[in-house]
C-alpha cells in the first residue's frame, strides 16, 4: 500500500472516532484526542487495511502520536 494512501485512510478513520479531522504531524495521544478505546479501534482498522498486525512492542504512545508517526511505525514491520 502507498504511503500517500495509508495517510489520508489514517486520517479518515480518526474523523471516524474522533469526529476531527487532523494533520499528518498533528498529536493525536498526547493532546488526548485518542483515547484508549479509539486507539484500539484505529490500531484494528490499520491491522485490517494493511493485512498485517501491529506487534505488541510497536504500539506506544510515542509510536502512535500523530498520522507520521504511525506511518513510521507501520513501514517497520
Amino acid at each position: 500500500m502507498q504511503t500517500e494512501e495509508l495517510k489520508k485512510f489514517i486520517q479518515e478513520e480518526i474523523v471516524n472516532v474522533a469526529f476531527k479531522k487532523v494533520s499528518f504531524e498533528e498529536s493525536l495521544i498526547h493532546s488526548k484526542l485518542l483515547d484508549s478505546i479509539t486507539m484500539v479501534d484505529l490500531i484494528v482498522s490499520i491491522e485490517e487495511r494493511i493485512g498485517k498486525q501491529i506487534p505488541q512492542h510497536l504500539i506506544s504512545d510515542d509510536n502512535f502520536d500523530s498520522i507520521d508517526k504511525i506511518i513510521n511505525t507501520v513501514n517497520q514491520i
